[in-house]
């Protein structure tokens, strides 16, 4: 068993049957950096283990969900600076195989995993002014969290390719109507709308919920392609476009794919 992952960005509150992870970087727009998804996902490990944890909630301070994932660790993996453990692994796993109903309250950008882990959770709400976004091919690299198929399951091929390939934005009123989000709600009723959610469901009998959960995804499925996503992206970090990308990043300028053939 590995030490929990310290993280003064991800606050963890446990009340009435219902766990709260609130992202809290709002000066980075709560970009992930790694100790932040090893805090997600000790959280999400913890709640399968603890039988008071009913629900699992997710928010975030400040006026965005989260930017994506930290571009400066990012930058690192595609350099070969990184060393250590890619938390993010664990975390995209603990999503894939959590029977805990998960509730989201986003607001603001949801930028690449912001979004992807949405695909996850069971019920979410959204501001009208989000912005879901899943840009990956702008950095030269490929979808994750088995996004590749449960985004175009979720709202067809063309929406999410586009989504995918294009980089186009979903707004919250789009993310409803294409079913990504359950409903559509003010930034000063965001909070109250998911916790009343998860205070319902942490009311249901708890194996109920879990069980229907399990019959409505394939959990194994869903983790299996984790892992050839995951390959993917690796591989695809270590690529002359990744570094062209990222290069382009930290120069803040447009990228110039062109020159890398």
């Amino acid at each position: 068993m590995t030490d929990p992952v310290k993280s003064d960005w991800v606050k963890v509150e446990i009340d009435a049957g219902v766990m709260t992870l609130t992202l809290a970087r709002p000066e980075k727009k709560n970009a992930l950096s790694n100790d932040m998804y090893g805090a997600l996902a000790d959280g999400l490990e913890r709640a399968e283990k603890d039988p008071a944890i009913c629900v699992v909630v997710f928010q975030a301070d400040g006026d965005s969900f989260t930017a994506g994932n930290d571009l400066q660790d990012f930058a690192a993996q595609a350099t070969g600076a990184f060393t250590g453990e890619r938390h993010v692994l664990r975390f995209l796993k603990a999503l894939a195989h959590a029977t805990r109903p998960l509730v989201a309250a986003v607001q603001g950008q949801a930028v690449g995993v912001g979004t992807t882990m949405l695909l996850h959770c069971d019920l979410v709400y959204v501001t009208p002014d989000a912005r879901l976004t899943v840009p990956f091919v702008n950095l030269a690299l490929v979808p994750e969290a088995a996004s590749s198929w449960l985004l175009p399951a979720r709202i067809g091929h063309a929406r999410a390719y586009a989504m995918f390939a294009l980089g186009e934005a979903v707004d919250g009123a789009t993310a409803v109507a294409w079913g990504i989000a359950n409903a559509a709600v003010e930034a000063g009723d965001l909070r109250a709308r998911a916790r009343a959610a998860a205070d319902q469901l942490a009311k249901r009998p708890l194996g109920a919920l879990t069980t229907t959960k399990r019959l409505m995804r394939d959990a194994e499925k869903i983790a299996a392609l984790m892992d050839v996503e995951g390959a993917e992206f690796a591989a695809r970090l270590q690529t002359a476009e990744a570094r062209e990308a990222f290069m382009a990043f930290m120069e803040r300028r447009p990228a110039d794919f062109s020159k890398v053939g």
